[in-house]
């Protein structure tokens, strides 16, 4: 693949973004882990499924691509998580209810437009399990501005954003705007997943965002520290994901996401046995 990324621009292009999206899904990943979140990935896939079909539905009933599946399922998801932030403020002494409620219309609204577009076909299995020929020009610059943004946004509102995830209360105190605040990380976190649905797939995105960020945490000593070995190990499973689908011709989400798990074990193992030698030689 490597000889070959300097001879195709679709493969240049699907390599490039396969390293962007290593880079903003474990890094947003790692404050929807901390946040105890994690289900919210998994929500607003569903509802970027519903986009994406919606989009496959126009373009074949209308035969012109007024709107690309992308940028619909893109529309879908930040939708969706600005339903979620209502919804917590709705239902306060239950706000984790907010998920389940729209990862059902999500899967709700998929349902009726794939069945509406005459079931499945190639696009739409691409846009589930991700593939390593689907990245367009349009695509790879699109997911180039949504990585720029997220990252200038992060860094701009890190401290808020830290000191929410450990102790709302005292952020709150501080003047921190809370509700402004979960309402931006929360479309970032659409964003994200708009954005990673080509490489990974809608199906497998919330595993990136979560899977290095739980092997980072069995190592890291500190938040930035884990932010780092999130993104280094999200990198490693999307580089080697993209590498090995690409030879063996399968969708890259499922490889990207048992490299991950590959990696989540042998973290785990390797802090296991850090303890164990610790113990041991405290022992003597």
């Amino acid at each position: 693949m490597l000889a070959d990324f300097f001879q195709y621009d679709f493969l240049r292009h699907t390599f490039l973004t396969g390293l962007l999206i290593g880079i903003i899904a474990p890094l947003l990943g790692t404050f929807i882990v901390v946040r105890r979140l994690s289900l919210i990935a998994d929500a607003l896939s569903h509802v970027t499924l519903a986009g994406i079909a919606f989009g496959l539905l126009i373009e074949k009933k209308f035969a012109i691509a007024i709107i690309t599946p992308l940028y619909s399922g893109m529309a879908f998801s930040v939708i969706g998580s600005v339903l979620i932030e209502k919804l917590r403020g709705v239902y306060k002494a239950y706000q984790e209810l907010a998920i389940p409620i729209i990862l059902s219309g999500g899967v709700g609204l998929s349902v009726i437009f794939i069945s509406l577009a005459d079931g499945f076909n190639t696009e739409l299995f691409n846009y589930l399990f991700g593939s390593v020929s689907a990245v367009s020009q349009n695509d790879f610059l699109s997911i180039l501005g949504i990585s720029i943004f997220i990252v200038i946004i992060i860094t701009l509102f890190y401290k808020e954003l830290f000191t929410l995830s450990f102790d709302e209360e005292h952020a709150t105190v501080s003047g921190i705007h809370a509700k402004r605040i979960h309402l931006l990380f929360i479309v970032l976190t659409a964003l994200v997943i708009a954005a990673s649905i080509r490489i990974v797939g809608v199906l497998l995105v919330s595993a990136l965002m979560t899977l290095p960020v739980a092997a980072s945490m069995r190592l890291a000593r500190s938040f930035k520290q884990m932010i780092t070995f999130s993104i280094l190990f999200g990198e490693l499973a999307v580089i080697a994901g993209l590498i090995s689908g690409y030879y063996f011709s399968i969708p890259p989400g499922g490889t990207i996401v048992m490299i991950s798990i590959i990696i989540l074990l042998l973290s785990i193992s390797a802090n296991r046995f850090t303890f164990i030698f610790k113990r041991e030689r405290g022992a003597e």
